[in-house]
């Protein structure tokens, strides 16, 4: 058993690598396919809305079959069909083509996102430890095979449509081959997971489950919208408020996302030790006062400071939340998962336009400062997360805690 879990283990690292792969190679190509088929900026911002609503209804779906049909029949197909349609976007000359092949491609990146995750919350069960963060790392050391297959490319002279039409290829017996390695069926629960619980207990759960899932798909949403503020903002702020020069400016997001990796690596033995709760309120406050310091600092190394510290407070807080999601119930991980996911998707494609529109009220440094909000409501709300753990290491503090003398 201890071997299939590692193969399973392999597996699952091996589906991350290539989603972040082909969303990558996807992102990478952007300004090449726009300029092929002639589109504005402004064109572009709405045909990338309905990849993000592509990917919502992607992520529905493969929830909701992979409770059904079971992980290991929906991630390979999920993987097959992601790759596949990864050529798509590279082969319209109008917009309304590429269009409706963002929308397919959306949705079967959806649909490998969520499966991939869900079988996650399955490894990770069957482990009986935290190693999801560890996961979503490896979701951006796809993001630089995409950077370095795409240089190549250009360099050779290779064609966007010939490049994703190869990578997608690659993806499909990538897929393919690393099924072998996928858990046959959802794991027993553990033994510690179902001492005296009965089907009155379990029925209960069913029952309060639903509630606490949007609420982690509130506080998803929140985090993710903070990544994608990040992820399209960080540059522009160094360069336009700051002064920067563009090749200092370019490393601010560099920065935020090398923080956010090595947070993510850390975050699962953080998470054994202290408990999810605690990278999520201590993560969130890290990331809140990282947002301000990069906000009101004039300084533009204060600003990278600031950004390493948002990068590392918010790594570990989305897949705490995918965690809990899948492991509410776990006849429904696949469709808990897809809800949390599919809302804090999103936010994370509302956040660049949210913050896009504070800057015509105020500069877009002030803006930052509801990233500060969202983070600081997030820690705030971190209580969801507590789990039988969490409330034997507060008797067990209590306990070792010396007594309060009171002097006569």
């Amino acid at each position: 058993m201890e071997r299939s879990l590692r193969s399973a283990r392999a597996a699952t690292f091996v589906y991350f690598v290539l989603c972040g792969t082909l969303m990558g190679t996807w992102v990478v190509h952007i300004p090449a396919i726009e300029e092929r088929v002639g589109i504005s900026h402004a064109t572009l911002g709405a045909l990338l809305v309905l990849l993000g609503f592509g990917a919502f209804a992607g992520m529905q779906v493969a929830g909701r079959l992979s409770d059904r049909l079971g992980a290991r029949v929906v991630l390979p197909v999920s993987g097959v069909v992601s790759s596949a349609t990864l050529v798509l976007p590279g082969l319209p000359r109008d917009p309304w083509t590429l269009a409706g092949a963002l929308v397919v491609f959306g949705f079967g990146n959806g649909c490998l996102d969520v499966s991939m995750n869900a079988h996650a919350v399955h490894v990770e069960r069957a482990y009986d430890r935290p190693v999801m963060s560890a996961f979503h790392a490896t979701f951006s050391v796809g993001g630089v095979i995409a950077a370095l297959v795409a240089a190549g490319a250009a360099s050779a002279g290779t064609s966007p449509a010939a490049t994703l039409g190869a990578s997608g290829a690659v993806g499909v017996v990538i897929a393919l081959v690393t099924a072998r390695g996928l858990l046959p069926a959802t794991p027993a629960p553990t033994a510690t997971a179902t001492v005296a619980e009965d089907e009155a207990v379990r029925a209960a759960r069913r029952r309060t489950a639903p509630g606490r899932i949007w609420i982690l798909a509130v506080l998803a949403a929140m985090v993710m919208l903070a990544e994608g503020a990040a992820n399209d903002w960080s540059a522009l702020h160094l360069k336009n408020i700051l002064g920067a020069p563009a090749s200092v400016a370019a490393f601010g997001y560099g920065t935020y996302a090398a923080a956010m990796t090595t947070g993510r690596l850390l975050a699962d033995r953080v998470s054994g030790r202290f408990g999810p709760m605690a990278v999520l309120r201590y993560g969130a406050i890290t990331a809140a006062v990282g947002i301000t310091v990069a906000a009101v600092s004039p300084w533009t190394w204060a600003a990278f400071v600031g950004w390493a510290l948002f990068g590392l407070g918010l790594s570990g807080c989305v897949p705490q939340l995918f965690s809990a999601a899948g492991r509410a119930d776990a006849s429904a991980a696949g469709a808990n998962v897809s809800r949390v996911a599919g809302i804090g998707y999103l936010g994370m494609l509302s956040g660049p336009a949210v913050i896009g529109w504070m800057t015509h009220l105020v500069p877009l440094n002030q803006a930052f400062l509801l990233l500060t909000l969202l983070c600081t409501i997030a820690a705030a709300a971190a209580g969801v997360l507590r789990t039988g753990s969490d409330r034997t290491r507060e008797v067990v503090r209590s306990r070792h805690r010396p007594p309060v003398r009171h002097d006569p």
